[in-house]
């Protein structure tokens, strides 16, 4: 008997650690979470967008969406998961995993399969790039558009992904993100502040009122962007468990407490709630709650959700009233301040000396409230720093190879005839 059991022990501290195994419930989870965040783009965002815009151009934004879908997923296939995700440096990935190489039908990534989470990743990608259309819309030519868009994907999505999640600088200080406050909506909405200041406002604007063409459109887009962000966040969990139920519990009630702030808020200052403002108090509230969706309790998602919807309610005023800047379908105020909003708030609700307000710590051994708001504050704004030089700087290529903006009076007859030759109603 002592020799059998000698001989057990030898053979288990013979034998190589447990590599990753296969979990079908994860597996589930991840697959239908990607299915959830695409359908937030195709077609939530779309529809969003589609119904903000005047009538004249409402196909050319559920065009542009649709497009940069197809762009976004090709170049992730060659290079653009391979740059966010293989192992690199501080500050990009490298090459191991262009085409997509190297990822088969047994290959993991953690206890999900990584073409699962390539695919995962990749529907982050493609509704980052598409929110930057919000700053843009009914003014920049379509070839323009998809240039920028294809270049901006390869030039700050992807090693700002790297930087967060892949392995980069700032993961490795310990920022908190858990579905993307930095990778997704500051990126998003600096990039689109920039471009709507680049390309200058649309003609009218603000003069003129240019109120949204078709309300129940934006309605239906936004129910469907509350549905698909349960995917976003919850989905981020990389797994079916307690961590991905919460985030969803918390991204809820985060976008119930956004939609009903900023619905007050036009409430006390205009004297009647709309439900423009409810749908953008909405989506206010699910974008601050990103970042901190893993790592918060639902009565700290309170207070988020309402600072959400008062704080991003306050900079949409201040930047299309004070600034005077078009930033279309306001897509700064909501998701860069909120995604900004959202980060610093981590710091504050992630802890666990709160008591009923308390998160689930924080991700550094020995961090506190103040040192690990340090760090999501660097994040902050290296994000918003990177983001606003390299998006300039493209949007400048951009212009002077094919021109940015279309002529005055094309903007006038609208984008749907000018660009695509098509109608968005022929009735």
């Amino acid at each position: 008997m002592r020799r059998w059991i000698l001989a057990v022990g030898l053979l288990a501290l013979a034998a190589p650690a447990a590599a990753d195994t296969l979990n079908e419930g994860d597996t589930a989870w991840i697959l239908t979470s990607a299915a959830l965040v695409l359908f937030m783009t195709i077609p939530g965002l779309s529809l969003f967008y589609a119904g903000l815009v005047r009538s004249k151009n409402v196909l050319s934004v559920l065009m542009q969406c649709f497009t940069i879908t197809c762009v976004v997923s090709i170049l992730w296939l060659i290079v653009g998961y391979s740059l966010a995700f293989s192992e690199g440096n501080a500050l990009v990935g490298g090459l191991s995993n262009v085409f997509l190489g190297g990822i088969q039908e047994d290959t993991l990534s953690g206890s999900i399969p990584e073409s699962a989470f390539s695919l995962f990743q990749l529907t982050f990608a493609i509704i980052t790039v598409a929110l930057i259309v919000g700053g843009f819309a009914e003014r920049m030519r379509f070839s323009a558009m998809l240039t920028f868009a294809a270049l901006w994907m390869l030039l700050v999505y992807a090693p700002i992904c790297h930087w967060v999640w892949g392995g980069g600088w700032l993961g490795e200080m310990g920022a908190m993100d858990f579905a993307g406050g930095t990778v997704v909506h500051i990126t998003a909405g600096t990039a689109a502040i920039v471009a709507a200041m680049v390309l200058g406002n649309r003609n009218g604007f603000p003069d003129h009122a240019m109120p949204p063409h078709n309300m129940t459109l934006t309605i239906a887009g936004a129910g469907m962007l509350w549905v698909g962000w349960f995917g976003f966040n919850g989905g981020s969990a990389l797994a079916s468990n307690g961590d991905a139920a919460m985030a969803m519990l918390v991204t809820h009630i985060s976008a119930s407490a956004g939609a009903f702030t900023w619905m007050v808020c036009e409430w006390v200052r205009f004297g009647k709630p709309s439900a423009l403002g409810a749908v953008t108090g909405m989506v206010a509230g699910l974008g601050t709650i990103t970042p901190a969706s893993g790592f918060v309790g639902p009565a700290g998602a309170l207070i988020i959700g309402l600072s959400a919807g008062f704080v991003c309610f306050v900079a949409t005023i201040f930047i299309k009233r004070k600034l005077r800047i078009d930033d279309s379908l306001d897509v700064f105020p909501v998701h860069g301040v909120g995604g900004s909003l959202g980060m610093l708030l981590t710091a504050v609700f992630a802890g666990t000396s709160l008591g009923v307000f308390s998160g689930q710590g924080y991700a550094t051994e020995g961090a506190t409230m103040g040192s690990q708001f340090g760090v999501q504050v660097i994040a902050v704004l290296a994000t918003l720093g990177y983001t606003a030089i390299a998006t300039f700087v493209i949007l400048k290529v951009t212009g002077a190879i094919l021109g940015n903006r279309v002529e005055a009076d094309e903007e006038v007859e609208g984008l749907d005839l000018v660009m695509h030759n098509e109608r968005g109603y022929d009735l």
